[in-house]
């Protein structure tokens, strides 16, 4: 049994949880509102304030699904009403973002300033060193982070790049000398 699959959901108040056919959800919340289609196989219930899923058979898919669908459904209440963010730090001499509108300019050494637009639903700040992308999908902020990310991943020899703030570099010792 998958011990993620079988745990109830719990929906706060101001929450609103629509299950329409073939399992498309729309979450409703104070911060706004996300749909999904989820796998049709599971079988999703509403019991007042809680939601729980529940397998047909234990088919490897089916399986599979079973925690995945739970932790999609979770994620969506969680965005709704808390919302995500992931913060990114920049370090390296002269490498500087900054924030014109709605476009995040990022220098990093190259011989052109990187200009990224915010997609749609996400925004991001810029406190010193700091890039901080929030929004209410949990995929959206993961990807738009890693985009940032990817445009100077952080090298292992002085550290330089934008790296995650939890993220830890292993540092590589550089060249000796011959004597």
């Amino acid at each position: 049994m998958s011990r993620i699959g079988k745990m109830p959901i719990a929906v706060p108040a101001g929450v609103t949880v629509d299950i329409a056919e073939n399992n498309k959800v729309t979450v409703k919340g104070p911060k706004g509102e996300l749909s999904r289609a989820l796998a049709p196989e599971m079988e999703i219930k509403q019991d007042g304030d809680t939601i729980t899923v529940s397998r047909p058979n234990d088919l490897k898919r089916n399986r599979a699904l079973h925690g995945l669908t739970r932790t999609l459904l979770n994620n969506m209440i969680i965005g709704v009403t808390e919302g995500y963010t992931k913060t990114l730090e920049v370090n390296g001499v002269g490498y500087r973002a900054a924030k014109q509108g709605k476009k995040l300019v990022l220098n990093l050494g190259y011989s052109h300033p990187i200009e990224m637009e915010d997609p749609e639903g996400l925004e991001t700040k810029v406190e010193e060193n700091k890039i901080v992308v929030s929004g209410i999908d949990k995929e959206k902020v993961g990807q738009y982070a890693a985009e940032i990310r990817s445009t100077r991943a952080p090298e292992p020899y002085k550290g330089k790049g934008i790296k995650y703030d939890y993220e830890v570099i292993r540092r590589k010792v550089g060249k000796t000398g011959k004597k």
